[in-house]
This record gives structure tokens, sequence and C-alpha cells, in this order.
């Protein structure tokens, strides 16, 4: 299969380092000095499920220069989405899908707009990942999942081709049947995450430890899950139980994804998750004080540290 990693970093990175490894023609769309590390020695993964270095695969920068895909890979950020959407049409003209896996709920929305439903499945990645150096991605702990899955009216085989490709290639993935549902599942967990790790510039382990910044966790865990079942998402009563269980079987070292970009001084995706449930929540009529207020913690820092 032809694959497209639009976003060569923890996601982009493992992910489609494993496709690579399995044979797939596998092109990284990156930038800067990733880029330049990438294209001069190669992806570099190192994890404990195994280190690999990645050579048998494209790397560039230019969307144009990519050509039509079976699958795209969008891991970019969230405020990338937007720009990138209406430029992937060349890469999905022989029946391509284009697969988004940021944080949040809205990037599917996005691609629908700017392609066509038939052309976007929904999709989510599980890991704890980042670019520890230019050209190297670290993986921490041994979580590594995807999930994807077709919306209403979408394209259900593709779905599963792209899943019988991951697990033939090594990769723990799973087909969802509501990938509505599974999208806001993540969401409300990493909504809560990111916001108190971040306040707190705490690890999870940090987090579930100190009784105040538990509930606070849970309470803003609470607030996206009443968000999402009052837009008519299916969240199970026992969702904030179970997440809970989750939370205490994470390594304690994990950190979220913004905590990373909050330390390295870079841009917050904040406006889309704990930012989302107070939006969210105002627009339902409920109130998320405690999601409201993680926002506001992160707001000065949400184009990098401020000077």
């Amino acid at each position: 299969m032809r694959i497209a990693v639009i976003g060569a970093g923890g996601v982009g990175g493992f992910f489609g380092g494993k496709l690579a490894q399995a044979g797939h023609d596998v092109t990284f769309v990156a930038r800067g000095r990733h880029l330049a590390a990438l294209r001069e020695r190669g992806l570099v993964v190192e994890s404990s499920l195994g280190n690999a270095t990645v050579r048998k695969a494209t790397f560039g920068d230019d969307l144009a220069q990519v050509g039509p895909c079976d699958f795209v890979m969008l891991c970019v950020k969230l405020w990338d989405v937007e720009a990138v959407a209406p430029r992937l049409a060349p890469l999905l003209a022989g029946g391509g899908v284009a697969i988004p896996f940021q944080n949040g709920v809205a990037a599917p929305d996005i691609l629908m707009r700017a392609l066509s439903p038939q052309r976007v499945l929904g999709g989510i990645a599980y890991i704890a990942a980042t670019i520890r150096e230019p050209g190297v991605v670290a993986h921490t702990g041994t979580m590594a999942r995807l999930v994807v899955g077709a919306f209403e009216g979408g394209n259900g085989d593709a779905a599963a081709a792209f899943r019988d490709a991951c697990v033939a290639a090594g990769i723990d993935a799973a087909l969802s049947a509501d990938i509505r549902r599974a999208l806001w599942e993540k969401f409300c967990f990493l909504a809560a995450l990111s916001g108190v790790t971040s306040l707190a510039r705490q690890p999870i382990g940090g987090i579930r430890d100190d009784p105040d910044l538990r509930r606070a966790f849970e309470a803003a865990l609470r607030e996206a899950w009443s968000v999402g079942r009052a837009r008519g998402i299916a969240l199970a009563e026992d969702y904030p139980a179970r997440q809970l269980a989750f939370l205490d079987s994470l390594p304690a070292q994990m950190r979220s994804s913004m905590l990373n970009d909050l330390v390295a001084g870079n841009r917050l995706e904040a406006p889309w998750l704990s930012g989302a449930v107070a939006a969210m929540a105002g627009e339902s009529n409920l109130g998320a004080p405690v999601s409201a207020t993680l926002y506001a913690a992160v707001k000065p820092y949400l184009n990098g540290a401020p000077a």
C-alpha cells in the first residue's frame, strides 16, 4: 500500500515507521531540522517494545510531490488541520482515504468539509511518544494502539483494510463500530489530563497521588463527559469510573503531550481540549468551571512561552 504520513512526530513516526518496516510504500512529510535528520540518518524509533531505524521510506516536505495514496495518516497538530485539509485532495485522487489522528474531536469534521465523508475515516492513537531530538522519536511505556472506523455513510471497507494492514505490521489496532463515541471517549480523558498535568507541571503519577489534583482531574473528566452526553454521544454511565481506573494503570512518569509542549515553550492545543469543553458546555447551557479554569491557566502560553 502507498501511505503518506503527514507529520512525522510521536504518532506518525512510531506507527508510520511500523508500516514502513512491514514493506509498505511510506512517505513521511516533515520539515526543518527533523526532516534534515530523517533524510540523513533515517527515522530512529526508541521504544521498550523494540528500537528501530527506518531507512526504506521517502522523506520530504512538499505535499504536491507525494502523489495518490491509499491512506493518508494526518498526524499534524490541531492548529494545522484547517490549512492542510484542502491540500489533501490530490493525494486521495485514486480513491484513497484520510485518517486524522489529532487529539480533540474537531479534525474529522474539518476534513469532511474540505473533502467528503467518503474520503475521511476516524482515527485514534493511544501512545505517549514525542520527538526526542531531530530524527528520533521516543516512545514512553508500552501503550501503542490505534483505533479506526468509518463515520455513518463512510467507507467501512477502507477502515477494515487499514486495520488489517496495521495488524499485519505488528501494530495493536482495532475497528470501532461507533468511531464518534470512541473519539469522545479519548477526548474527555485527554482534555482533563492535559489540563491538570499542564496546570500542575506534573506527570500522571503526581496527579493521581495527590488527592486535590485527582479530584480536579475527575471533575474535569465529568464535565467533558456531561458535555458529550448533552450533545448526543452515547458515553456510558460508568465511563468516569473506568477512566479513573485507566489513569491508575498508566506509567507514573508518563506526561501529556501538552505538558511536553508547555515545558518546551511550544504552542499548545488547549483551545481544542479544555477550552473546547468549556465552549461546548456554554453552548449546551452546562457549567464547566474546572475546564474553564484549566484553559484560563494556560492561555498566556498558547502560542509558546510569553516574552
